[in-house]
């Protein structure tokens, strides 16, 4: 466990140490804070036509939700930028040989990776908690939809670091593994709607495996296990690839 919290440690440091990562955190601040205040403009404005007789509105329904579910589109376009560096830029600099060399395994480099990877993806989450909070000082929502989302969030992006791990270990360049990332999450992301063209049995299929559709429910302050174990497995499966990658570039090695 020493060396996973120590790979882990490197890992987040890096991204701290490098452009990128504050790059990243700035445009995940500004698109989050984007959406954010045009949802609280479109509640403003519903909550001004409830009080002239409108529908009755709800600060959950009616903004957080919609954040939230904005929030997963922004993560889709930012993860392959926080996983595309994780290996290739190890097998590009020649550095990989030395970390496949010391004595450590492969799960332990796997998992160190992804730990820090996770503990930046928690650091872009704890950027979204400074919009969060103005709903909670001017306002009165619940606040298990928006601790359950926050949970969705987290699964969610486990399972792409887990997938852009994998993508980044089979290639020396960073960009081609961004982009190969960014096509696989985007497979996950549509691959419901192509089973709109097939029998019901194939349609139920892919969406299941759809990785947005089991979002839904986290947003709404539902924990649903179908839902929780979808993301676990898929964060599983993605880093057993990475291992068996790894594995395979220490024997070529």
């Amino acid at each position: 466990m020493r060396n996973v919290l120590t790979i882990a440690g490197k890992e987040l440091r890096s991204y701290f140490t490098s452009p990128v990562g504050w790059v990243v955190m700035g445009f995940f601040a500004l698109l989050f804070g984007y959406f954010f205040f045009a949802h609280l403009d479109f509640f403003v404005r519903r909550s001004m036509q409830s009080a002239m007789g409108g529908g009755p509105v709800n600060v959950n329904q009616d903004m957080i939700r919609g954040v939230f579910s904005n929030a997963t589109i922004i993560i889709l376009f930012l993860m392959p930028m926080i996983t595309m560096r994780t290996y290739a830029e190890e097998k590009r600099s020649g550095t990989i040989e030395l970390l496949l060399t010391s004595p450590v395994t492969d799960i332990e480099i796997v998992l160190g990776k992804f730990f820090g990877a996770v503990g930046f993806f928690v650091a872009l989450m704890g950027v979204t908690m400074l919009d969060m909070s103005l709903v909670f000082i001017f306002g009165n929502p619940e606040v298990m939809p928006v601790l359950t989302a926050y949970l969705g969030l987290l699964l969610m992006g486990g399972a792409f670091i887990s997938l852009g791990l994998f993508v980044s270990s089979t290639t020396k360049n960073q960009v081609v593994a961004g982009a190969a990332t960014f096509v696989v999450l985007l497979l996950l992301w549509v691959i419901s709607w192509v089973g709109s063209s097939f029998g019901p049995n194939t349609a139920a299929v892919l969406s299941y495996l759809s990785i947005t559709e089991h979002f839904d429910d986290f947003s709404k302050g539902v924990i649903d296990t179908k839902h929780a174990l979808y993301y676990l497995s898929v964060t599983a499966f993605g880093l057993f690839l990475t291992v068996k990658s790894v594995d395979t570039e220490r024997w070529r090695g």
